[in-house]
């Protein structure tokens, strides 16, 4: 058989690892009413108010879907005080990063990224023909300085994941401003920003500091998604906010109806689900409070957060923990693929969810 030609980069990739659904786990090792605190999702569920949106626009599903997202941009335009054609709709934000790659990279082009960060960035560029620079955190936060350094020439493209996933930690405005001020005009930095609501130490970037960043910068770019904070990860929608000439440029290449109906109905509603929102703030600061204290009674390090989701250092490796802690029930995710094999990553669940998580944990150590 001839040897099968595919875009130089694509033949290292390594096919993302989904996960198998929860009842096929359970089948497979014999065990039910698992709980699954890998994938930092909101424990309430969706919001209430996406919900019933989505239910009134089923009937609508023979439709194809509006294009230019109108009702949801507008919804964000009138909350973020952003003109329309500074936002584009994806679908989730990974979408987006790809739509980035697609619009602002050649096959040879140079980008640059911290690591550990989150892995879509990397496996992007890298099947694009682009050509990756991981820059280590300096004590599990982006170092901005080392960012700075590796600009080359050849750089096209700045990834800074804030909240940084997996770390969970920030980067505050003052910083961002000096190292947005350092870098070339060319260079495009995109700044992800999924889990920027979760944020509580008013000293880091914020929602003001995103506005004011993005009249300051017109090479900045700013991803945010409805699947954390609103719940719904299973629609896949998220946002980007740019100047005018990127999104325009951006548009070029998305394609047409990527942003679903139902993500777009849902969406839109979840935005003035206020009450939804601020149960799920509570609930993740009072999780993190107890999950906290737990650990320290186990007597186990951990990384203080500023999201939903935080790394725990356990003794024997992350991997043999994550695999105990699955013939349990508990559902974690182990940090190998991040270069942090001693860590497993939890999320805040539910109240019951936490305390079966301590649980599980002391015995299974």
């Amino acid at each position: 058989m001839k040897k099968k030609r595919v875009r130089k980069g694509v033949e290292g990739l390594i096919p993302y690892p989904p996960g198998k659904p929860i009842e096929e786990l359970e089948r497979e090792l014999g065990i039910s009413g698992s709980i699954k605190l890998a994938s930092n999702e909101n424990p309430l569920g969706p919001s209430p108010l996406a919900v019933q949106a989505i239910k009134e626009r089923l009937r609508g599903l023979n439709r194809y879907p509006d294009g230019s997202g109108y009702y949801l941009k507008s919804k964000l335009s009138e909350r973020l005080h952003i003109p329309l054609d500074r936002i584009i709709l994806g679908n989730g934000s990974n979408e987006l990063i790809e739509l980035l790659v697609r619009t602002f990279l050649s096959e040879g082009d140079h980008v640059v990224q911290a690591f550990p960060t989150f892995l879509v960035y990397e496996k992007i560029v890298t099947g694009a023909g682009g050509i990756m620079t991981s820059v280590p955190l300096c004590d599990f936060t982006v170092d901005l300085d080392g960012i700075l350094n590796a600009i080359r020439p050849d750089t096209r493209l700045i990834f800074v994941n804030n909240p940084n996933n997996p770390t969970g930690s920030a980067l505050s405005g003052k910083a961002l401003f000096r190292f947005l001020r350092q870098v070339p005009e060319d260079v495009v930095v995109a700044l992800d920003e999924a889990y920027i609501e979760f944020v509580t130490d008013s000293g880091l970037a914020g929602a003001a500091d995103t506005l004011r960043m993005l009249d300051e910068h017109p090479s900045l770019f700013f991803l945010r998604t409805f699947s954390k904070l609103y719940g719904l990860a299973g629609l896949r929608i998220g946002y980007g906010l740019g100047h005018e000439w990127m999104i325009d440029y951006m548009n070029r290449v998305r394609q047409p109806f990527n942003a679903n109906s139902l993500a777009q109905a849902g969406a839109t509603a979840a935005l003035d689900d206020e009450v939804f929102v601020a149960k799920t703030l509570e609930t993740v600061r009072d999780g993190l409070t107890y999950l906290y204290g737990g650990l320290d009674e186990i007597g186990l390090e951990y990384l203080p957060t500023q999201t939903n989701f935080f790394l725990i250092k356990v003794p024997g490796g992350g991997k043999r923990v994550y695999e105990a802690m699955l013939r349990e029930g508990v559902i974690i995710r182990a940090m190998d693929s991040y270069g942090l094999a001693d860590y497993v990553r939890i999320c805040v669940g539910l109240p019951e969810e936490n305390r079966r998580f301590i649980e599980t944990l002391r015995r299974v150590l």
